[in-house]
């Protein structure tokens, strides 16, 4: 695993990020329950033509788990415009993934960020939003954080499995799943999707339509945890927006399809000028 070498300090949560490359600015955000792990194949390719920015949100990856934090997506994108003036960045590209388009997408509409292009690949952004297993866990957080090691291992490696649609290999999957194990894992796991709330959504939705940046929305024909509708309806809102369906792909596009998705967010930065 790469690690974050640079930390910003924000209302007592640390942030773990990293810059490297050159070229106009590029942003990364991962959704949940992954971090910047996920995006850092795309991100090393990307370098050699954009300045590239990765990061963990609080409750992720390498960044902090105080449990005391909350990590909602009403934080979590406040925490990204702030950490965009942090970089002193105006107007970067910014890709996001599932949980991170909708930071993406708050930070833009509430809190004065701006982006130069913005592509949203299989993202929360619409209700409904969670799987079955998402919904269960909500309502039963606290049970689930003292499940026993072993199981709560094999519980959330189904759970990731059920995102791909090709299969995880075993070396993608363990990457996915560390980071939500041992004594701050575990409870960090459950309590992110405790805190998760499809009013952070429903509040922006009405939003969508003063969004005037170039934006491009990509999707898995086979996501199952958020079916290829919720992009049809997502592009109608965004005006001018485009979209891209790769087919054979799940909600881990990255994974199931890394060539296609390359191409395709290496197409539309490109045409970005």
């Amino acid at each position: 695993m790469h690690t974050l070498r640079e930390t910003f300090e924000w209302n007592g949560r640390r942030v773990a990020w990293d810059r490297f490359g050159s070229g106009p600015a590029l942003v990364f955000l991962h959704g949940t329950p992954w971090s910047s792990a996920l995006w850092r194949p795309l991100a090393d390719a990307l370098s050699s033509r954009f300045t590239v920015h990765l990061w963990d949100m609080p409750g992720y990856g390498q960044s902090s788990k105080d449990a005391a934090h909350a990590v909602d997506l009403g934080v979590q994108g406040e925490l990204f415009a702030a950490l965009l003036q942090e970089w002193r960045l105006d107007r970067p590209h910014v890709v996001a993934h599932d949980f991170g388009g909708a930071v993406a997408l708050r930070a833009r509409t509430l809190h004065g960020a701006r982006y130069r292009s913005l592509c949203l690949v299989d993202v929360v952004a619409l209700s409904p939003w969670g799987s079955p297993f998402f919904t269960l866990v909500q309502q039963h957080a606290d049970v689930f954080a003292q499940l026993p090691p072993a199981v709560h291992r094999g519980a959330i490696e189904a759970y990731i499995r059920g995102a791909s649609h090709r299969g995880l290999r075993d070396d993608d999957l363990s990457m996915l799943v560390e980071p939500w194990t041992g004594s701050l894992g575990q409870p960090a796991f459950y309590r992110q999707i405790a805190e998760a709330d499809e009013r952070y959504t429903d509040e922006v939705e009405h939003l969508y339509p003063t969004i005037d940046e170039p934006t491009h929305i990509v999707w898995g024909a086979d996501d199952t945890w958020i079916p290829v509708d919720r992009a049809r309806r997502l592009q109608s809102l965004i005006p001018g927006s485009s979209l891209s369906i790769i087919e054979g792909a799940g909600h881990l596009i990255q994974l199931d399809a890394p060539t296609a998705l390359s191409v395709e967010v290496s197409r539309w930065l490109d045409a970005q000028g």
